[in-house]
């Protein structure tokens, strides 16, 4: 019988509790599937949330304890603790002395792992428990372990995606209605795909969070999240996604990471996408990840990135994950997606200096010689300018135009960029995206 069968188990089979940290969208996901799936060995017994009476519901079974300590939870015999609270703090230390404990752990907390996953890992192995985060990226697209399982054959030496939803259904907005960044984002806050306060999703935190993990399970880099850069896509307007639909482009938030010659070129931020590409055809609050290797070429992964249903289904197949290894014939705990990818203690050189082609979107009171100053600082750079493009029907006082650039490294373009913008008829800096 193969590990995936939904036979009924033997009455021998033991049975695996879980305790549930926080019971908001994900965790009562989480609990409605446990309570209803059929045929499955796990029992809910505990379920920690603040303020429980607001949130205890009748259709879970009287059996299950609700609690507001911790410790209840943490002491009780619940042998797969799965936390879906989010945060750093107090998160981590719940997870390390579950852990230490001697019971497994199921995350969603993309932060917890991107930050702490490394030693949360070791400290797993240590204690013969497992730490499974298949929900931590791209919510219910089985990322994690399609990229550790699924290609473990193959050597992965790049991965790029569109990891954040949030984004991805604002830019869609901006592209299909022509409206502005603003008001794509108050559409996003009012439908609940952006939270009240959108930091972290627009200016390229939560995507951060998401490659490093990636980044470290696929590529075996053992990367801190904060080396690698991460851009707003807040000064995306109509105009640029109407210059690159000209260029046969379209605009996305991408996450990359890429290994090469032993250092990761990593970054996170708008950037130009050809219009054949899969990257451009996600829409709304969809996720994609393509994984490419050596051997196997290139991998692609799609879905819901987001919601409480696809990111509870991830939750739900990593504790199915640890309850096999439970069952497993010799006793001991297969290792999570996380730890068989665990990489060297020394941390790996990153990059965002890519070479690539540039779009470069300018804002300026119009007067004569601009594109001469333009073009003199950039050929002192040693830069070459592959098309300027400018659509008429806009004011002389705030006159957008672009000008794309042949393929550089993204410093030496940073450096001219740092003289354009200290020009006079500059009404803004410079929007400058790669192209990819």
């Amino acid at each position: 019988m193969s590990p995936s069968s939904t036979s009924i188990p033997s009455k021998s089979t033991p049975l695996s509790k879980v305790a549930l940290l926080g019971f908001g969208t994900v965790g009562s996901s989480v609990a409605r599937i446990l309570v209803e799936r059929h045929n499955s060995r796990l029992k809910l017994t505990h379920i920690y949330n603040r303020n429980v009476a607001r949130k205890k519901v009748d259709w879970l079974p009287s059996e299950v304890v609700w609690t507001e300590n911790i410790d209840d939870v943490l002491a009780s015999d619940a042998d797969i603790i799965v936390e879906v609270m989010g945060g750093l703090q107090p998160t981590e230390d719940w997870v390390r002395r579950a852990l230490g404990s001697g019971k497994s752990v199921v995350t969603a907390n993309k932060q917890l792992i991107a930050h702490c996953g490394v030693d949360l890992i070791a400290l797993a192995q240590q204690n013969r428990q497992q730490i499974e985060f298949g929900a931590s990226v791209a919510g219910g697209v089985p990322v994690i372990s399609g990229v550790h399982e699924g290609l473990a054959g193959d050597e992965l030496f790049k991965i790029c995606g569109i990891l954040n939803g949030t984004c991805n259904y604002i830019l869609s907005q901006i592209e299909a209605n022509g409206v502005p960044f603003a008001t794509a984002l108050r559409e996003a806050q009012k439908l609940g795909f952006a939270e009240a306060d959108p930091t972290d999703d627009i200016d390229g935190l939560d995507a951060r969070a998401k490659i490093t993990i990636l980044a470290r399970v696929g590529l075996h880099c053992n990367v801190a999240a904060s080396s690698i850069v991460a851009k707003t896509i807040s000064p995306i307007d109509n105009i640029d996604f109407e210059y690159a639909n000209q260029l046969g482009y379209t605009i996305r938030q991408i996450s990359m990471a890429e290994l090469k010659d032993g250092v990761l070129y990593a970054s996170v931020g708008p950037a130009l996408v050809e219009l054949n590409s899969p990257l451009a055809r996600v829409e709304g609050s969809q996720n994609l990840v393509m994984a490419t290797g050596v051997y196997g070429g290139e991998t692609v992964f799609g879905g819901h990135g987001a919601g409480g249903h696809p990111t509870a289904v991830a939750v739900v197949s990593d504790i199915l994950a640890i309850a096999r290894a439970k069952r497993s014939a010799d006793g001991t705990a297969a290792q999570p997606a996380g730890t068989a990818a665990q990489p060297a203690e020394e941390a790996q050189d990153v990059s965002s200096d890519f070479t690539t082609k540039h779009y470069l979107r300018f804002v300026v009171r119009d007067r004569p010689g601009i594109i001469a100053s333009l073009a003199t600082i950039l050929d002192r750079h040693h830069i070459n300018i592959d098309s300027v493009l400018q659509k008429p029907g806009h004011p002389k006082s705030h006159l957008p135009f672009l000008i794309t650039l042949e393929d550089y490294k993204t410093s030496l373009v940073e450096q001219a960029l740092q003289q354009i913008n200290a020009l006079d008829f500059m009404v803004q800096p410079c929007l400058h995206m790669p192209i990819l």
